[in-house]
This record gives C-alpha cells, structure tokens and sequence, in this order.
C-alpha cells in the first residue's frame, strides 16, 4: 500500500449537462475481439461521453481519425488493486512531487501526445474534443510537479458518472508519472469511482495492477456506473 499523498484538486465545478448526440453508436457487442465499431462523427464533448457511456473509446490511426473502439477484453484498474512497489512507496513517501487535479488539463495532454519518432494517436482535433470536454467538466488530469514548480508527469482522461477512462500519460522525470497513477487511484476512492478504465492492456500497466476483464462484462459496468453521480469537485 502507498503512503498517503496530499492532493490539490483544482476542479471548479460539476460537469455541466451536454447536448442529446446526433449519432447513434452500434452495439459494441456485435463487434470483434479487435473492437472496431464506428468510423466518423466528430469529437464534440456529447459525442465523446455518449461513446463512453456505450463503452466505446476514440482511437485515430494513421489512416484514419474518427475511429471508434471497444476491445475484448478490456483492461481496468480495480478500486484498491494498485500495485506500488517498495521502491514507488519510498518515492512517494518522500513528497519529491507536488500533486494536483485539474491544474493544466491541456498541457498534459500535449505532453502525451509529445513522442518523437514513436508517432501518436492523440491529432489536434482530439485535443480540441478533449479541452472542450474539459472546459464542460467531463475530462480531467492528474499532474505531478517538480519542487521548482515544472510540469514532471501527468495522466488525462474522461470521467462519466462512477467511472474514470484514463486515456494516456507521460513523464519527464522518472516516477513522476507511477506517482501520478498512484495519486489517480487515492482520488478515485476518494470520491467513489467504481473502477478506472484503461482501455487496452500493456506490461507496464499489468505490473502495477491492471487486469482484463471480458467486454460484456465491461459493458454491465459501465452502464451501471454511468447511473451514478460522482463529484470531481
């Protein structure tokens, strides 16, 4: 278990209530295990939530940008099932890291999209989907910063009701972004998220907890936690 982490949440205010979406998703069930399920549509705030809702993430290629995803199976991070390892607990413990909530939402998702000569599925128009969807209350970011007040790591995703899709993360300084996922799972308990989804599973997320789960039962989850309010505020 980690050592408690002071967290400076900055969120102003509930999420604001979105328009109906003009499209209508496909049953992500009907789709293979790859989890394509729609292309096109655009990056509104509405569009994005009412995919999330459905179970569904935006996912562009190199060929195409409005794809829209649900994976079998699909990777989560459990309430309370975080592994820290001893030497991230003495990080962690040793408050090299500032943590905030909602502090520079648009600066941390540059910065994952920021991956010289690995190329990135993060385009502007996504980044304009997310900051709009920010600016609404609906997507979030967990920031760790340096003693001298850089930007050293940070994660970013979407929050709908009970649930939390974390999209991506970066570091530019070693731990900063293990201490972010750390602090991201101390806030989630804290304010009652059911589960955090982290779309597709990697080595690096499976060593510190993450699991599959079958897509059906992702679907159940999400639709249950979709129905219940939760204040990032």
């Amino acid at each position: 278990m980690a050592p408690h982490i002071d967290i400076e949440v900055r969120t102003k205010g509930p999420a604001r209530p979105l328009p109906e979406c003009p499209y209508r998703f496909p049953d992500p069930s009907a789709c293979d295990a790859e989890g394509l399920v729609a292309q096109g549509g655009d990056f509104a705030p509405a569009t994005i939530v009412a995919a999330y809702r459905a179970g569904i993430f935006p996912w562009p290629h190199p060929r195409a940008e409005m794809l829209w995803f649900s994976p079998d199976p699909r990777a989560v991070i459990e309430i309370g099932a975080l592994h820290v390892s001893r030497r991230l607990a003495r990080t962690v413990a040793g408050a090299r890291f500032h943590v905030t909530v909602d502090a520079a939402f648009e600066r941390v998702m540059r910065a994952c999209a920021d991956r010289p000569g690995e190329g990135t599925w993060i385009t502007p128009r996504l980044i304009a989907g997310y900051v709009a969807l920010h600016e609404q209350g609906w997507a979030h970011s967990i920031e760790t910063w340096t003693e001298d007040g850089a930007l050293a790591g940070g994660i970013y995703g979407v929050g709908v009701g009970a649930m939390f899709g974390a999209e991506s993360m970066f570091h530019r300084v070693t731990d900063a972004s293990k201490v972010a996922m750390v602090a991201m799972m101390q806030h989630a308990r804290a304010i009652g998220l059911r589960f955090v989804d982290i779309q597709v599973l990697t080595p690096h997320t499976a060593s510190m907890g993450a699991v599959e789960i079958p897509r059906p039962e992702h679907l159940r989850r999400m639709r249950a936690a979709a129905l219940e309010p939760v204040s990032w505020a």
